[in-house]
């Protein structure tokens, strides 16, 4: 009888895990480099800004969704721009993808805070992913996503929306007598808390998978904690993509935060 080499098999797991990452990184760091281009765009006289808007999450979708397939033929993917395939419910890998997060701030010339998302489901479970924030020359990663943090704060930052601000969210900085950090897109969002910049990042106000996944996995590597915003579980490839909330944050403000949002 053959012993199975338990070593192996988890070595093969993450050399697999760490290619999906490097494909992430380099298929969301392109994309943004495409993005940039067509944002160039906004300065030229007589350019409509929601033409380019609308641009950048074509091109961007077609981007993306073409690398994949070259490098990834047998993989399904789920994209906010592409018609949903149900075929993905089968698949064994499913790419999920926001090919352009935060649209609104990609159309005005100043603004870094809008993202790309590329994230892989595996076997039901987030394994890789990569957050590129092309205006601010960075793409964070579940190859390389921060794990130091500076000191905790005695009164948290909270990250919010610049046009939207769910009651669950501002019940929660109002108990933690928060200070509150506006931003633009779900993904900077989530950067913010990876980097330290805030301390939390709670939505309730509806979202997508493709809105979460990428800065969730990437989140969840950097040791943070991530939950639906009643603790439960992020679920990923569902028939129903709609998955409208989210708790990303600090895991000494986990469990407070969690209480909060309960009441």
């Amino acid at each position: 009888m053959t012993t199975p080499d338990v070593t192996s098999a988890t070595f093969d797991r993450a050399a697999g895990a760490s290619a999906d990452a490097h494909a992430a990184v380099g298929i969301a760091t392109d994309a943004g480099r495409l993005l940039i281009d067509v944002r160039k765009r906004l300065s030229l006289p007589g350019v409509d800004p929601s033409e380019v808007r609308s641009a950048g999450d074509r091109l961007g979708h077609e981007f993306i969704v073409d690398a994949l397939r070259d490098r990834f033929p047998h993989d399904a993917v789920l994209s906010e721009e592409g018609a949903d395939d149900h075929a993905r419910l089968g698949a064994s890998r499913v790419w999920i993808v926001d090919p352009l997060d935060g649209t609104r701030e990609f159309g005005e010339p100043d603004r870094f805070d809008w993202a790309v998302h590329v994230a892989l489901v595996d076997g039901g479970v987030l394994t890789a992913g990569a957050v590129a924030m092309p205006a601010a020359g960075i793409t964070y990663s579940t190859l390389d996503a921060p794990v130091d943090r500076p000191p905790l704060r005695s009164v948290p930052r909270v990250v919010v929306s610049r046009t939207r601000r769910p009651e669950a969210v501002t019940a929660l900085a109002s108990a933690l007598d928060a200070e509150l950090v506006e931003m633009g897109s779900a993904g900077a969002k989530a950067m913010a808390v990876v980097r330290g910049d805030v301390d939390i990042y709670a939505h309730a106000g509806g979202q997508y998978e493709w809105d979460s996944a990428a800065p969730v996995v990437v989140a969840r590597a950097a040791g943070l904690h991530v939950s639906r915003i009643d603790g439960s579980e992020l679920v990923y490839n569902q028939e129903n993509p709609w998955l409208p909330d989210l708790l990303i944050c600090r895991p000494e403000w986990a469990g407070t935060a969690l209480e909060v949002l309960a009441r």
